[in-house]
Formats: C-alpha cells, structure tokens, sequence
C-alpha cells in the first residue's frame, strides 16, 4: 500500500494539489499527508466536517441527499472531494465518511465507510465494511485512502 511520502512525492513530480475533506478520519488524513516534508507543495488543506449539517454548509453537500441518505453514502463522500476541491482550489478532492463507532449511524452499521477522489475528469469512490476498534478503523480508513488517491490520480506511478 502506498505510503504518504510516495503519494505526496507523486503528487509533486505531477504538478497536483489535493484538498481532503473529512469526517470519520477527523483531521487524521490531513496529519498523514502534512507528516511529509515538502508536503506544502501539494497539499491545500483539509476541512473536518464531522457534524452532518457542515457537510452542507461547508463543503456543498446537496442537503436533500443528506437528509434522504444521511451522511454515510458514496454520494455523500463523492460530493465532499468534489466540494473540498473546489472551495480550496485544488486538483484533487478527497474524502472519507464513514461510522467508527461505537453505534451506529443513521442506519449504517459501525464499521461502514466511504472514501471518494474527485479530479475535473476522474472519480473513484471506495465503498468498505470493516471490522476492529474505532481506532483501527480511522487508522485503516486513512490508509486505504492514502491508496485510492495514489491509484486513482497516479495510476502509472504504481
């Protein structure tokens, strides 16, 4: 899997930047990513949107979908990449949703969890039901995410 050097690395021989928008991961894979010296090259920022209505007030989320779905769904994680990108000026939107746990979320078992990327030409949305601690499934979340960018944007970078 790919780690954050390789992904911000590939990032900059691309000449991409990338704004993440999260909620589940709460700042985690923003933390990942600014980890990497010359991260700043790449890297826009990130927006925590933890609490549903922010999905709407800050990153655009269409606030029918989220009433009719609620914040755990793969358009949901689709239009936040897509919002993130746009509201930090960035090529690339990233975004987890997700229910960590300990209960469940508007119908979503613990353990749900949607990763999207969104480029003007590309989205790539990861739907996964995972098992383990709240912890491990932040933890888990910001790797798979950390991969789905790397794989999605940087196909040839390997």
């Amino acid at each position: 899997m790919a780690g954050p050097d390789d992904v911000v690395a590939a990032l900059a021989r691309a000449g991409l930047t990338v704004a993440v928008a999260e909620s589940l991961t709460g700042g985690a894979l923003t933390s990942h990513l600014v980890g990497v010296p010359g991260a700043s090259a790449v890297v826009r920022g990130g927006v925590v949107a933890y609490a549903t209505d922010l999905k709407g007030a800050l990153l655009g989320v269409d606030a029918a979908l989220l009433e009719a779905r609620g914040p755990v769904d793969p358009d949901v994680a689709r239009q936040m990449a897509d919002g993130v990108r746009h509201r930090l000026g960035a090529a690339v939107g990233l975004a987890t949703t997700g229910v960590a746990g300990p209960y469940t979320q508007h119908g979503q078992p613990v353990g749900t969890v949607f990763v999207a990327v969104t480029t003007a030409g590309r989205t790539a949305v990861r739907g996964l039901r995972m098992a383990g601690s709240r912890d491990a499934l932040r933890t888990a979340t910001v790797l798979v995410a950390t991969a789905l960018l790397r794989a999605t944007v940087l196909p040839e970078a390997g």
